[in-house]
């Protein structure tokens, strides 16, 4: 994939296209290849397109987004819906994303961004948020811990490997999760989420970490219990994504 992430859309309705077409244009990176108000019409010329990402309604008449991303293996689809009730099934097609209507910029560019980490290999991945310092691409290699502001609990504090830190603004643990790779963060606690490339050592509820806390000695992290079976898993298959 190029810098430039081209995407197609596909929505029966007339209105739908053009908030989205007006949505992605506000997203840096992102441009609309083409649109279509008709399933039959997309998958006649899809295959003759250059996409990197198929935006689709999942309900439509005639045939629903569901019956046509069968139709297209291989090709990365983010769903939109009103319908709740299609998540179980979206997912089971092994997409990107599924963003419910009414769209905003902030969740479209959110499921962007997943796209843009499905062809990065795994040590430069990154993802955009509002910082201090205002919109910021942030590298994921360089994160190494994340913990609820003392300040302001909807923001957080992550520490980078050069140790100085960054505030995320106003981003729960659950997106923040999203946004970053699976296998190298986990959560811990529930005001702290680590790269798995700090620990040193564990037991059952404490984490020694390979940073430095007091006294330059061994950062020591609580592990409770509602997370400590995810922590487990995430350690056993664990491979690091920085050599």
């Amino acid at each position: 994939m190029t810098n430039t992430i081209k995407c197609v859309i596909l929505d029966d309705e007339l209105l739908a296209i053009s908030y989205l077409k007006l949505l992605c244009g506000q997203i840096p990176g992102v441009e609309v290849v083409k649109a279509f108000n008709r399933p039959d019409l997309f998958l006649q010329e899809i295959s003759g397109l250059e996409c990197d990402v198929c935006l689709l309604d999942i309900e439509m008449p005639g045939m629903n987004g569901l019956q046509v991303a069968a139709q297209i293996p291989g090709k990365q689809i983010i769903f939109s819906t009103a319908y709740q009730e299609y998540a179980a099934d979206a997912f089971d097609l092994n997409v990107v994303d599924y963003v419910r209507k009414p769209l905003k910029k902030d969740r479209l560019q959110q499921a962007f961004d997943k796209v843009k980490r499905q062809d990065l290999p795994s040590t430069g991945f990154f993802f955009e948020w509002n910082t201090g310092l205002g919109r910021t691409r942030i590298l994921g290699d360089s994160l190494k811990y994340i913990k609820t502001s003392e300040i302001d609990s909807r923001d957080k504090r992550a520490l980078l490997s050069d140790h100085s830190e960054m505030i995320l603004k106003n981003i729960n643990f659950r997106t923040l999760l999203e946004l970053l790779p699976a296998k190298a963060f986990i959560q811990i606690n529930k005001k702290e989420v680590i790269a798995l490339k700090t620990v040193r050592a564990y037991s059952d509820s404490e984490i020694v970490t390979t940073l430095t806390g007091e006294n330059d000695a061994p950062l020591k992290l609580h592990l409770t219990e509602a997370f400590r079976d995810g922590f487990y898993s995430a350690m056993k298959t664990y491979s690091p994504f920085v050599t």
